[in-house]
């Protein structure tokens, strides 16, 4: 009962969960988290305690330490769905024209539309998971409508939305599905030519920042600190090694994750 209270202030977790495609009751999924936030506390708690007792703090900096922990563990589990979501949207990005110029060819070829989708259902990659779904809602009962209009609204992909939304369109209106599907594809085409372009303009300013901090700084960083420190009685020990090989460890990481996040998810 608490948990269902406890989505109000979760608005959006419900919708979360059908895009992320997780068949789960938003209240089961939000005691779910709260069960692994105060498991995992509990173990964070235990480490602080030794820390408390070994580095003599207070008592009171182990319970804002417990308590962050709790907050952030529970408010990160919530997301959880969110992060699915968006990873499914690059998935089925990276061939959504791909699936969506087969349905075309079969259109083309004279096959009527629900066989088109049985044969996109059956081929490979990710979006045919979203094809066998609507198949699998016509052949329980669901019109061929509807059940293009549920999977448009659970796909987290706005690319797929666009094609499903055109699709559904025409069968609304009567219209021929080929036209609006070629429209779509070259309006989808034209949206990711435009990203490929704004990643080359990124990416020679990204790569410069790299060099800059990640290869030309350190080299001449630690050359010159090794040259100044010849002439004082200051060392530089095994220890200041470590950390300055830990930080550049994880700067390089840092820019190879933005390497991949501003890397375009497109396949055409």
């Amino acid at each position: 009962m608490i948990f269902r209270y406890l989505l109000r202030y979760f608005p959006t977790l419900a919708n979360d969960l059908k895009l992320a495609h997780m068949l789960i009751p938003a209240d089961v999924f939000l005691k779910k988290v709260f069960i692994k936030s105060v498991l995992g506390t509990f173990l964070v708690a235990i480490l602080f305690a030794m820390l408390v007792d070994r580095m003599d703090w207070s008592w009171f900096t182990w319970f804002i330490g417990v308590v962050f922990t709790f907050a952030f563990g529970f408010w990160f589990g919530t997301k959880q769905p969110v992060i699915i979501a968006h990873r499914r949207a690059i998935d089925i990005d990276r061939e959504v024209l791909f699936a969506g110029r087969f349905i075309l060819i079969k259109l083309h070829s004279g096959k009527p539309l629900v066989n088109a989708l049985t044969e996109a259902a059956n081929s490979y990659g990710v979006a045919n998971k979203y094809f066998a779904e609507i198949i699998k809602d016509i052949e329980v009962g669901t019109s061929l409508e509807d059940a293009i209009e549920r999977a448009m609204n659970n796909s987290p992909s706005m690319a797929f939305r666009k094609i499903l939304f055109q699709i559904h369109n025409a069968l609304r209106l009567g219209i021929d599905v080929t036209q609006s599907l070629e429209a779509v594809l070259e309006d989808i085409t034209e949206d990711q030519l435009l990203q490929i372009k704004r990643y080359g303009k990124k990416l020679p300013s990204v790569t410069l920042l790299f060099m800059v901090l990640a290869v030309v700084f350190p080299s001449l960083g630690m050359t010159i600190a090794t040259v100044l420190l010849t002439f004082t009685n200051i060392t530089m020990n095994m220890t200041t090694y470590l950390v300055v090989i830990l930080f550049l460890i994880i700067l390089n990481f840092m820019f190879i994750t933005m390497f991949k996040g501003i890397r375009p998810k497109v396949n055409i």
